[in-house]
């Protein structure tokens, strides 16, 4: 589990071919501090394992799935990205609960600055849009962000100064691709009320199990 707050932006050192998956060297310092073969670390908001580092450069394996829904697709040699390590139980929450699990690929749309932010609207696929609500939680690209407004297949955010220095959002242009994953509260909400667990304006309905 992760929290949307980016720890450092790292740089894609390799990208290694393997059929149905590529192998990724990264080069970063800060989260390489008190991790080993075996943890987890958010790459643009996808949940990658370290296989094995060397205390500057390090490597995770990404399979052919991960290809398919996310950005790192297109990631090259020399590209920055957001990193994060793993949240541990004595971390404060800044952001909120962002598992690595990437639900769909937007697209940047426009970028209107200010003065002292900059707004970003963004483009989200299909269905994605039932999950949003003005002023609630989206991760962009592994990073924790309020929604100002929703407007029906676009959302947009707002940036302050330390988000566009210290990520990957301060020069994604119109028409980059970002990753996206909405709020997980919400997405439970959806399946309980789906399920008949729930039933809205029935409070005497306490599911299965209570008497």
């Amino acid at each position: 589990m992760f929290t949307g707050i980016v720890e450092e932006l790292g740089t894609v050192e390799a990208i290694e071919s393997q059929d149905d998956a590529i192998r990724l060297s990264l080069r970063s310092t800060v989260v390489l501090e008190g991790t080993g073969p075996g943890d987890s670390i958010a790459v643009n908001g996808c949940c990658l394992t370290v296989v094995e580092h060397d205390g500057a450069v390090w490597t995770a394996d990404v399979m052919q799935e991960t290809l398919d829904k996310t950005s790192l697709l297109g990631v090259q040699p020399g590209d920055k990205v957001n990193l994060e390590r793993a949240v541990t139980v004595e971390k404060r929450l800044g952001g909120h609960i962002v598992q690595g699990h990437v639900d769909g690929v937007g697209t940047v749309v426009r970028r209107t600055p200010s003065e002292h932010w900059e707004i970003v609207e963004i483009r989200m696929p299909g269905g994605m849009g039932r999950y949003l609500v003005d002023k609630g939680s989206i991760t962009v690209d592994g990073i924790s962000l309020t929604v100002v407004e929703t407007h029906g297949d676009t959302f947009t955010v707002s940036l302050i100064p330390e988000t566009l220095a210290r990520t990957t959002l301060g020069f994604r242009a119109p028409g980059d691709r970002v990753n996206l994953e909405a709020d997980v509260i919400a997405k439970h909400v959806e399946k309980l009320l789906a399920s008949g667990y729930i039933n809205q304006g029935d409070s005497t309905n306490e599911g299965p199990g209570h008497e």
